[in-house]
């Protein structure tokens, strides 16, 4: 029986890396990467990407197309771990628990985009209550994430471990032009018509994301309640092996978030806080920017993948 290939394009990155320790020691592939001096041979990354059963792309925006645009095996499938065509038509979004159909397009798609590090907790968020009209898609929306420095890529982890490194900043807000690249993927795959406000940072930690959303109760249709869009959500993820939905927490003492709890893993944890005599709701989501955020959804889009490959035999 063929064993399927898989290559790695830019294993070196911090998406590369992760996913290459993930993958060491797994006997259903074959693992295709290039020695350091053909690692830039566009002529060798050219014959690897078209001898493999599944590339994963783990380059720049630019990098990622031209790589794309190589392909003349039609047989190759792609997982492209780039934002360059989150928002492509032809592309297959990366959330296996996008909707219950999701996971099976992954498995036989030709091209699958993996999603953005928070766009993965702000649209398992938002896309359920959305879908079920609990949120309304032109919700004035504020998403408000902090991230360890990896989120930065390879660079920003040299910069702050690296002998003589800079001390990370404690806090650090950035995309305050209001124009991060992220806001388009969400907004698409999130089911929404206006365009939410986006505000991410970084802190002096390596990584692990949390991720929240205020909502005010009385902009919402109806007479939503907290309990409606909890419910919304444990029934959207019952069953989802990688997404927790936490009980829902009303007005009190409440345990502090730690962005680090689910480092490591391709786990993602939301949970809603809510304060009845307010109004008022916080959507929350935990991950790990390089697991659920980055390398571990790419290796379970793989694994789909694979799982399809095998069944055809």
């Amino acid at each position: 029986m063929h064993t399927p290939v898989v290559f790695i394009d830019g294993d070196q990155g911090t998406t590369g890396l992760q996913i290459h320790a993930r993958l060491q020691g797994r006997d259903d592939l074959r693992l295709l990467t290039l020695p350091e001096h053909e690692r830039k041979n566009p002529q060798r990354r050219r014959e690897a990407i078209n001898s493999a059963d599944i590339a994963l792309l783990c380059l720049p925006d630019d990098a990622a197309r031209e790589a794309v645009a190589a392909i003349h095996n039609p047989a190759v499938r792609v997982i492209d771990a780039s934002s360059a065509h989150r928002t492509a038509p032809g592309w297959v979004y990366g959330l296996p628990e996008l909707d219950e159909h999701q996971a099976e397009h992954i498995a036989r798609a030709k091209r699958v985009s993996n999603p953005g590090c928070y766009p993965t907790g702000a649209i398992a968020l938002l896309r359920p209550l959305v879908k079920a009209g609990l949120v309304p898609a032109d919700y004035p929306l504020s998403i408000h994430a902090i991230s360890g420095y990896s989120g930065g890529g390879r660079a920003a982890v040299e910069r702050h471990e690296s002998p003589g490194m800079v001390q990370a900043p404690t806090l650090q807000l950035y995309g305050l032009e209001l124009a991060h690249k992220h806001v388009p993927e969400i907004q698409q795959h999130a089911g929404l018509s206006a365009r939410p406000m986006f505000l991410p940072g970084y802190a002096a930690y390596r990584q692990g994301i949390v991720l929240s959303i205020p909502l005010q109760l009385c902009l919402l249709p109806g007479r939503v309640s907290a309990e409606q869009l909890q419910a919304c959500l444990e029934q959207h993820y019952q069953g989802a092996r990688h997404v927790q939905v936490m009980p829902l927490h009303h007005q009190g003492p409440a345990t502090p978030l730690n962005p680090e709890v689910l480092n490591d893993s391709n786990d993602l944890r939301l949970a809603l806080y809510a304060n009845a005599e307010h109004g008022q709701v916080l959507l929350t989501a935990i991950f790990d920017n390089l697991g659920k955020g980055a390398s571990g959804a790419a290796v379970q889009n793989l694994d789909l993948m694979l799982a399809a490959l095998q069944a055809q035999g």
